[in-house]
């Protein structure tokens, strides 16, 4: 599998696997290195297909093109960066990819998020249309050079309970998967428009606690 590092992800780790779905769009340039984005497709049990947004450096695919239709396996992190987009501030979530690997045998799909980080937003609990506790919170997963990526997550059942009573400030531990889902925006004119959301969704949460300490 291709790597830019070998270091191992302590806080922010993703490991997703699944069909490319558009062709490479570039991105931007750092420091004479470009990266490119592509929508990776991750079909879920239930035949439902997240559609999820992959950054990737010119570094990790120099030696071989990546099509459409392609299957790959990725090693990254979850990123997250505001672009204003038509006059209004849009929260990109993607797949920032470390090591990817091209192979059409044993496919499979895989979705696995893991985060360690700090609530920055009160949590919100709600009901979903089907009466299903839910819970939205959002998360600030430090990384290097000073930097933080503010990650949306939701919690159900009773996962949401739990999240609900949460403070912010308070650091979580959580493992999930990466999701996205459409939804009808109402505008200011009366219209509404179709736009797409992409979380974290939770399956396993906890809250660090602090020990006691005795001195003897």
């Amino acid at each position: 599998m291709k790597s830019t590092t070998d270091n191992v992800y302590e806080t922010n780790k993703a490991v997703v696997s699944g069909i490319v779905k558009t062709d490479l769009k570039f991105s931007h340039k750092t420091y004479g290195e470009a990266f490119y984005t592509f929508v990776l497709g991750i079909e879920r049990r239930s035949g439902y297909v997240d559609e999820i947004n992959v950054m990737i450096s010119e570094r990790l695919i120099y030696e071989s093109s990546l099509y459409v239709d392609d299957y790959v396996e990725i090693i990254g992190q979850v990123r997250t960066y505001n672009e204003n987009s038509e006059g209004r501030n849009k929260l990109n979530v993607v797949i920032f990819a470390r090591e990817i690997q091209i192979n059409s045998e044993n496919m499979y799909f895989e979705n696995y998020i893991y985060l360690e980080g700090y609530l920055c937003k009160t949590p919100v609990k709600r009901t979903s249309p089907l009466g299903r506790d839910i819970c939205d919170l959002m998360v600030a997963v430090n990384r290097m050079y000073n930097k933080s990526d503010y990650v949306p997550c939701i919690a159900w059942g009773r996962n949401a309970n739990y999240a609900d009573k949460l403070t912010v400030g308070t650091k979580i531990y959580l493992e999930g998967r990466i999701q996205s889902r459409e939804y009808k925006k109402k505008l200011e004119d009366g219209s509404s428009e179709i736009r797409k959301a992409f979380e974290i969704s939770i399956l396993k949460l906890e809250e660090e606690y602090e020990e006691d300490y005795i001195e003897e």
